[in-house]
């Protein structure tokens, strides 16, 4: 088995360990019987509260840095196929991966945001705050959550190629899949979008409060 092989499948296992279900243990509670069903941190703060959203998301954020930082580097195994960015890119991806389908929780988890976003802040610290400030527009103006993670996902590897400098085409290649991913894990609201019922966060839509309003309502 390859050293990259090796590392990926130990980040995909540790990505598997998802933040809502491993609290929901400690609670008596599976999130995914709640709400929209979903494992991530939105629907632990809709149905579970602030305090459990948050330990949520950190536990899902510290899952990307860790296979980012401490998984791909280890040099155990020996040296990677890939050079050091990109294996732990490939790395944290791997953790969001298992975190969307992990096997310790019968393939059911969340949609792996907040794990690749961990990776991408550990990575690249600059391009990961702009990502997040346009995620954050989003989501302000519109109130979706799930569209300003798509648009925001999206956008990693032209923000990549922006912020960096000079990044590897192995790089980019690697956000534009991470982009597409997020996509895929997140058709369930781009369907709900298009059909008038995906849920708005409105106390997000601070933006939206500013804008003038038609006669009338």
């Amino acid at each position: 088995m390859s050293v990259l092989l090796i590392k990926l499948l130990l980040s995909y296992l540790l990505g598997s360990v998802v933040g809502s279900l491993l609290l929901g243990r400690l609670r008596g509670v599976d999130i995914r019987e709640h709400g929209s069903g979903n494992a991530g941190s939105t629907n632990a703060l809709r149905t579970q509260g602030k305090l459990f959203a948050l330990g949520t998301a950190l536990i899902d954020f510290g899952k990307g840095v860790v296979a980012a930082l401490v998984i791909a580097p280890f040099n155990g195994f020996g040296a990677s196929q890939l050079d050091p960015v990109s294996t732990a890119l490939a790395c944290g991806f791997a953790a969001a991966i298992g975190h969307c389908y992990p096997v310790f929780h019968g393939f059911r988890g969340g949609k792996g945001a907040g794990t690749l976003f961990g990776a991408f802040a550990a990575l690249f610290p600059l391009s990961a705050l702009a990502t997040l400030a346009l995620w954050l527009l989003v989501v302000a103006t519109t109130g979706y959550v799930g569209l300003g993670t798509v648009i925001a996902g999206l956008a990693l590897p032209l923000i990549l190629a922006l912020v960096e400098h000079s990044p590897a085409a192995s790089v980019l290649a690697l956000a534009g899949a991470a982009g597409i991913f997020l996509a895929f894990t997140h058709r369930s609201n781009l369907q709900r979008l298009l059909a008038g019922t995906e849920n708005r966060f409105e106390r997000a839509r601070i933006f939206a409060r500013d804008l003038p309003r038609p006669p009338g309502t």
